[in-house]
């Protein structure tokens, strides 16, 4: 499931990024540079969160960066970056989050397990604090492979 749809090579982990808006270009950037989506991927979620907020902070600290698929996915991808300095989602400072996976999903359907894995994950508030204060792409890796296995039992 997770494991399915993240690559090592879509995950980072960044010291600080200075708004909400560049933290979505620096979160969805592996998947355009893989192939999974075009850049105007990254212009939808800017236009999808100047229109709706913030609408993909999920819990404190976790934001599930997505947009629509015809907003420029091509394949089903995962990309996880891990800021050490929240970054505020909303204009007011609020709708801070250090752990940003994004999403590229193909159609409504394709990716309802990965989001079970997924929330399972980021309701178990330990598992958040060590995802963010990893220093690692092999332990964040290892953390959201772990959470396919805890789901799939």
């Amino acid at each position: 499931m997770i494991t399915d749809m993240l690559k090592k090579e879509n995950i980072q982990i960044i010291d600080s990024i200075p708004d909400w808006r560049e933290a979505i270009r620096v979160s969805v950037q592996p998947l355009v540079d893989t192939g999974y989506v075009e850049s105007r991927y990254i212009d939808g979620i800017i236009a999808n969160t100047e229109e709706l907020g913030p609408y993909y902070v999920l819990v404190d600290d976790v934001a599930l960066i997505h947009g629509r698929p015809e907003q420029g996915v091509l394949e089903k991808q995962l990309a996880v970056t891990i800021v050490k300095e929240p970054v505020a989602f909303a204009e007011d400072g609020s709708h801070k989050a250090r752990l940003l996976v994004t999403l590229a999903a193909t159609d409504g359907e394709a990716h309802i397990d990965v989001m079970r894995a997924l929330a399972e994950l980021f309701m178990d508030a330990d598992k958040i604090e060590q995802l963010v204060n990893s220093t690692d792409v092999d332990t964040v890796y290892q953390i959201f492979s772990d959470a396919d296995t805890a789901e799939a039992e």
